[in-house]
């Protein structure tokens, strides 16, 4: 059983899209390590930040995990979707490795930690060493890690319909269906993530895909829900009877952390009885607001717009430029130096206009295409 394309998936994979490039931007001022920071940092930014969180990339590998099951709807077999995925995950991979990340390392080795070479000697003779410099992985997918995460789902998806019977594989969806069907929705992942956290409260994600195993038992079960919902569609039945349920306890959970980060701001350190019902409330924050977000797009996006497939086409290749944008232009600010506020416009102007024209130039070039991310024409 299949569905018919769901346009509301369609608007949740751009509006969180949208949302990390913002997220990424205010990286440039709170505490948090990062590439290059203002100065003085901006302790209160961290908590608008960290209202999303908890679900932003969560929710992309859903809706990835929605997108997948069509796309193996469409294609019909194992060895197509695995050709299809690798191609138009792996070829921009190895193109943003090559062309578009190195400026990252170089800006954060310069900035802090007193790199003396400039940006031509790095990329020659530096990034390409397979070496640590300065405790910086050279070269680095840096935030193409999603990318490369989604690839390997992707692949062990593949196997999986490779090596399953279609009866097998019915006969699990049902059973999944059942264990998640109406309030099921909303308790059991919110369970298996706190189960995850019980299970290694000290693990911080590394996004060096083979020593992130908690990370992939999360993000793994948000990509198997969001194939489920393509293949059971009558799940949306679920979203529709929690999601605002689950919105109210999404915001309720969020107190306690925004409580937390307004007590023991930017680096102050925090007592050690904070952080188990700190964490616990981001993992209840966090699924329950991407059902929130279900039962909205399900409810009120579901319908097409003369722009969505522009869009949908677009985010993409904004997603590979944005941060090398973003850590370049806020390179170029602390050089001013420029206040917070001229800063944050300029970064969201310098942000959306050099993403709009990586897009809008290589969807005209017929050998850009894939190297950004779009299929060939």
């Amino acid at each position: 059983m299949t569905a018919a394309r769901h346009y509301g998936m369609d608007w949740l994979r751009i509006g969180a899209f949208g949302l990390l490039i913002l997220y990424h931007i205010g990286m440039y001022f709170v505490p948090w390590d990062w590439h290059v920071k203002i100065v003085p940092t901006i302790d209160w930014v961290a908590i608008p930040m960290l209202a999303t969180k908890g679900w932003r990339l969560a929710l992309l590998f859903l809706v990835s995990g929605y997108a997948s099951a069509a796309l193996v709807a469409k294609l019909g077999g194992a060895g197509a979707f695995a050709k299809s995925r690798s191609a138009r995950l792996l070829i921009p991979l190895l193109f943003g490795m090559v062309f578009i990340i190195p400026p990252q390392p170089w800006i954060e080795l310069v900035g802090q930690h007193g790199y003396p070479h400039g940006y031509l000697h790095f990329w020659l003779r530096d990034y390409f060493g397979f070496q640590f410099l300065d405790g910086i992985a050279l070269p680095t997918w840096q935030h193409l890690w999603f990318v490369v995460y989604l690839w390997v789902y992707t692949m062990l998806a593949a196997v999986l319909l490779a090596v399953v019977p279609a009866d097998t594989r019915a006969r699990v969806a049902d059973g999944a269906v059942r264990l998640v069907r109406g309030w099921g929705l909303m308790i059991v992942p919110m369970l298996w993530w706190l189960a995850v956290y019980g299970a290694f409260p000290d693990h911080d994600e590394t996004h060096a895909l083979f020593d992130d195993g908690p990370s992939h038992l999360h993000y793994l079960m948000g990509f198997g829900i969001g194939w489920l919902l393509r293949v059971r569609p009558i799940l949306f039945e679920a979203v529709a009877r929690c999601w605002k349920v689950a919105a109210v306890l999404a915001l309720v959970a969020f107190a306690p952390i925004a409580w937390v980060e307004w007590t023991w701001p930017g680096n102050t350190p925090a007592p050690d009885w904070v952080f188990p019902p700190y964490h616990i409330a981001r993992q209840v924050q966090g699924w329950a607001t991407i059902v929130a977000l279900l039962g909205i797009a399900d409810r009120y996006w579901n319908r097409d717009h003369p722009r969505r497939a522009m869009l949908a086409e677009a985010v993409f290749p904004f997603y590979i430029i944005h941060q090398t944008i973003i850590v370049v232009v806020g390179w170029y600010l602390l050089k001013g130096p420029v206040a917070p506020l001229p800063s944050f416009l300029i970064l969201v102007a310098a942000t959306t206009s050099g993403c709009w024209l990586f897009y809008r130039i290589g969807r005209t070039i017929g050998w850009l295409r894939p190297l950004i991310g779009l299929q060939r024409n």
